[in-house]
């Protein structure tokens, strides 16, 4: 019976890199061909902090900083097909950094 007791809500959070420019703002991070690629990351048991909203920026295990541009919901069962996050910021990335992470998504079928 004790099984339920160690489930928890998981979401699919889909995301694109971040870096920071000269001032410190955070901007999509491209790479050598001038393309980012979203990846898809998911709360995990021991995930810090509380999803609020896209454009909200959280760590991976990595510690590489990811701004969520879309969130789904994921069934317990399948949450290993994913890696878990460390942490949610409580930051944000500007509108225009958001709309063009979402751009990605018209672009790429994210399964």
């Amino acid at each position: 019976m004790g099984l339920m007791k160690g489930k928890y809500e998981v979401n699919q959070y889909i995301g694109a890199p971040l870096e920071t420019d000269d001032s410190g703002h955070y901007k999509i991070k491209y790479d050598e061909n001038g393309h980012f690629k979203l990846h898809s990351w998911r709360t995990g048991k021991h995930t810090k902090g509380k999803f609020k909203k896209l454009g909200q920026i959280f760590m991976t295990e990595n510690n590489m900083m990811v701004v969520i541009v879309k969130a789904i919901p994921v069934a317990f069962k399948d949450r290993h097909t994913f890696t878990p996050l460390q942490r949610f910021t409580t930051e944000f990335v500007s509108d225009s950094v958001l709309n063009e992470a979402q751009s990605e998504l018209k672009d790429t079928k994210t399964a």
